[in-house]
């Protein structure tokens, strides 16, 4: 196993396009980091320059003691398991999983050892003479897991791997990429743009925005703490309510908001946070109108107008309430549930009082 170090890496195409900007990420012997982001914003850019599959054009990159940035791919003892599973259609299992340590001079006893142990692990033993075009996508997505693990490489990459199995299917493979990564402790950098899959596989979460980190953090350091408005914005479904504190500050007595800085002009609240019943004497109310009421199983989302605050409120409920679409609400927030944001920024604030 291997430790990886980013420090300020970047990447610029051709015509000064740059994708990647500054990143230094230091990825501990065994931790499993997961970079999340929406399209675009250069993840899976990073994840193959960490791969070799993309040069670098700016800063350094350790993989264990080893600086890597000129080596090839095969040299920097990494696995990948890719989105389209990348699996050859005319070999077997047997010899997808073979294949590589074949082309490395493994002599058959070790191969057939390597291969037993990964198909036990991934319990794909059952069909280890049959072609891809008879597996099922979670068989197939195991078969390429298998493959990056009969390397034994100091680390593991993911692009993606979960993207194209239905619903049911990813949270299964998402339970078992997380043991698995966990009972062999191999350092693991894993992308994805699914919040959820994120926020419960990560040991850290690396967001990334345009290029560059928005925020690095446990996965309920950044849900509970965001660093900045588009990760408030991003992790978290529904999203977080965006208010104008001088809304607020019109509406609730001023003892209510003494504690926020004086500096933030926007105040987020998590949807969750919102409750029918006060459960303090220092909660504060607002009340709005309902628009939508969507029931969603075990929880309903709220869709609200408060009076005088243009776009809508959205509140979320673990049960569906007994009320009519038009019918006004109040509702009751708790201090500490209120996240201080500066506008122009777009970063958090802390300090003095407003």
């Amino acid at each position: 196993m291997a430790s990886i170090t980013m420090d300020k890496l970047g990447k610029v195409y051709a015509g000064d396009v740059r994708a990647v900007t500054d990143v230094s990420i230091d990825i501990a012997d065994g931790e499993m980091i997961v970079l999340v982001g929406p399209s675009g914003c250069g993840k899976s850019t990073l994840l193959r320059m960490v791969a070799g599959l993309e040069t670098i054009t700016e800063g350094t990159l350790h993989i264990g003691d080893r600086v890597v940035n000129h080596l090839e791919p095969a040299e920097r003892d990494i696995a990948m398991v890719f989105q389209n599973y990348a699996l050859y259609p005319h070999m077997t299992v047997y010899n997808n999983l073979a294949y590589g340590l074949r082309n490395r001079g493994f002599r058959k006893p070790e191969i057939d050892r390597r291969v037993k142990e990964a198909a036990d692990m991934l319990e794909i033993g059952a069909f280890v003479d049959r072609k891809p075009r008879h597996l099922s996508g979670g068989q197939r997505q195991r078969v390429a897991m298998g493959r990056a693990l009969v390397r034994e490489p100091a680390a593991f990459l993911f692009d993606e791997p979960l993207s194209n199995l239905d619903a049911k299917l990813r949270v299964q493979m998402r339970v078992e990429i997380r043991q698995l990564q966990k009972r062999l402790g191999t350092t693991s950098l894993y992308v994805t743009h699914d919040q959820l899959e994120a926020l419960t596989m990560a040991d850290r979460l690396v967001v990334l925005n345009a290029g560059r980190i928005e925020q690095i953090g446990t996965p309920m350091e950044v849900y509970a703490r965001p660093a900045t408005t588009f990760v408030a914005g991003f992790i978290g479904s529904p999203a977080m309510n965006m208010l104008p504190a001088a809304y607020l500050r019109e509406r609730l007595p001023a003892e209510a908001l003494a504690h926020l800085p004086a500096t933030a002009d926007l105040i987020g609240i998590r949807p969750e946070d919102f409750a029918t019943t006060m459960a303090s004497a220092d909660d504060l109310t607002l009340t709005g109108r309902l628009l939508l009421l969507e029931p969603a199983g075990a929880e309903s989302h709220l869709h609200l107008r408060l009076d005088g605050l243009p776009g809508t409120l959205t509140v979320r409920l673990p049960r569906v309430p007994p009320i009519e679409e038009g019918a006004e609400m109040s509702f009751f927030i708790p201090r500490a549930a209120l996240h201080p944001f500066d506008r122009a920024l777009g970063r958090r604030v802390t300090g003095g009082r407003s």
